[in-house]
């Protein structure tokens, strides 16, 4: 089992930044990959990025490119989002996810199902 918690949401303005973390405890040996993804009022979950635990590759959501950083803190068991030129419409529920499956391809990082560990989520609200 592993437990994910996210920390750093928060209300911005749109050009401004914000800095997600998630601490993961319990077997956190066992992780192959953490991602985040996020609601907005009246959508689906959507996939924002993800990193893989052991060989740090990392991957975005084409609308969050060149925006987001996603990085991991092995040591420290957290993965940070760094998030920098923020748009109204990042505003949504962000959550943090890890799983203990071994991909087969980069697909598989998309996919929300492929997370078996969730956290409760933490407000992003940017304003125009």
């Amino acid at each position: 089992q592993v437990q994910v918690i996210e920390s750093g949401g928060g209300s911005v303005q749109a050009g401004d930044s914000l800095r997600l973390s998630c601490a993961a405890s319990g077997r956190t040996f066992t992780m192959y990959a953490m991602g985040w993804f996020r609601q907005a009022p009246g959508k689906e979950r959507e996939f924002v990025s993800a990193i893989n635990w052991k060989r740090s590759e990392t991957y975005y959501a084409d609308s969050v490119k060149g925006r987001f950083t996603i990085s991991r803190d092995t040591a420290k068991n957290t993965v940070n989002l760094q998030m920098n030129s923020l748009k109204t419409e990042d505003t949504g529920v962000y959550y943090c996810a890890a799983s203990t499956l071994s991909y087969p391809n980069e697909a598989y990082y998309y996919t929300s199902r492929t997370y078996g560990y969730w956290g409760p989520g933490t407000q992003v609200t940017v304003s125009s």
